[in-house]
């Protein structure tokens, strides 16, 4: 099979850490996978990584994001139709209506090859980046939508990673039924449940994600502010982004800056410590269609404080799981952080449960889950294909 990915790592974001996540379990339990993602610079390079056969296109920097890479779609569709040839997949898996992906859509109906389309696409993750006066906002998401639809219509099958991501495909007019299938994590990554250095008496308070505009941690900053200095709350704050300067002048502004530390993007082994020595999490994104980071404080077995947003609350169960605010209610974040920072049973308690509901996600199910939505389409007749629909597919 043929996994489609406009970012994958080294990219560090949901989508790309999905694939690599994707490919690389498919691979053990036995199936051939090649991915087709852009290359970390100007040339085409193919190789084998852990069972994985990697198939980097030429690809281009942009001025708009700091790490995305580009393939340009005029460099794309005859590499792309060359290699579904050659490799001759029972199915195709896109993760995205980008160059890669949309050229790979194109080739495949071309060739009546089954495709399988997941989105993890919102255009709040670009508008910040695009610069769009607000103004134009919901004009440009409206066509945003409208483009990714006018793609993913023509998959035979159609995913999202929660219910509140697939009814928002089908909100923004996709015509085919979408399925929920969670983007799963590895449970078994997560074992310590707690770690405490000797002395440190802190409370702390975690967020990991992109430093953009739509993961908002500027609420999570003016929270920590509004929390009284008697009780030691300090905030960690891992991953970049655009916005990593402006936050840190922020904790200046609000007199925070002894009770925060940037520590940028992190190894594996050292995430998981920032988890495991974590009270609680914090997760005040509005554009999350599932949020990896925050299913990953929950197998750690941190209880979660989440803006009411999205697909949060298909995760953060008020009371259960943890605690959600109105986003941009700075004080009602501050509140729910005070009070599970001063009652440690009632965060013990949260955070067994987040573990428990967090397990249904399990990467194993999301790998026997799909293998159930291939299935059918690898032994189905391949569909009859209109020229003019494959060509268009694979247009910008």
């Amino acid at each position: 099979m043929v996994i489609g990915a406009d970012t994958y790592p080294p990219d560090v974001n949901g989508a790309a850490n999905f694939a690599h996540r994707l490919a690389h379990g498919l691979a053990r339990r036995g199936h051939e996978v090649h991915v087709i993602c852009p290359s970390t610079g100007p040339r085409t390079v193919t190789s084998s990584v852990d069972g994985v056969t990697e198939h980097r296109l030429r690809s281009h920097r942009i001025r708009l994001h700091p790490t995305f890479r580009l393939c340009l779609p005029w460099q794309t569709t005859g590499p792309v139709t060359g290699l579904l040839e050659e490799i001759g997949p029972d199915v195709v898996h896109v993760q995205s209506h980008f160059p890669v992906c949309r050229a790979l859509v194109g080739a495949a109906l071309t060739r009546g090859t089954r495709v399988v389309a997941t989105n993890h696409f919102m255009p709040e993750n670009l508008l910040g980046y695009a610069r769009v006066p607000d103004r134009l906002a919901a004009a440009v998401s409206r066509l945003a939508w409208r483009d990714l639809v006018r793609v993913y219509r023509q998959a035979q099958v159609v995913t999202a990673p929660t219910p509140r991501a697939v009814q928002l495909l089908h909100d923004n007019g996709l015509p085919v039924l979408a399925h929920p299938v969670s983007c799963g994590i590895d449970l078994r990554r997560f074992g310590r449940l707690g770690f405490r250095a000797p002395g440190d008496d802190l409370r702390r308070v975690l967020f990991v994600g992109r430093l953009d505009e739509e993961k908002r941690v500027h609420e999570l900053l003016h929270a920590v502010a509004l929390v009284p200095r008697t009780l030691p709350v300090f905030a960690e704050i891992v991953g970049d982004g655009r916005c990593r300067q402006t936050l840190e002048e922020l904790t200046d502004q609000l007199g925070i800056r002894d009770r925060v530390v940037f520590h940028g993007l992190v190894s594996d082994a050292d995430l998981l410590v920032a988890y495991a020595r974590a009270d609680l999490f914090c997760m005040p994104g509005i554009a999350e269609l599932q949020s990896l980071a925050t299913m990953e404080a929950m197998a750690a077995g941190k209880p979660v404080i989440a803006a009411d947003a999205m697909a949060l609350p298909h995760l953060v169960k008020p009371g259960r799981t943890g605690l959600l605010y109105s986003p941009g209610d700075f004080h009602a974040l501050a509140g729910h952080l005070t009070e599970l920072l001063l009652d440690p049973r009632l965060r013990a308690e949260l955070g067994a449960a987040a573990r428990s509901l967090v397990a249904r996600h399990d990467i194993d199910h999301t790998l026997r889950t799909f293998e159930d939505l291939y299935l059918p389409l690898r032994l189905a007749a391949p569909p009859r294909i209109d020229d003019g629909l494959a060509s268009r597919a694979s247009q910008v």
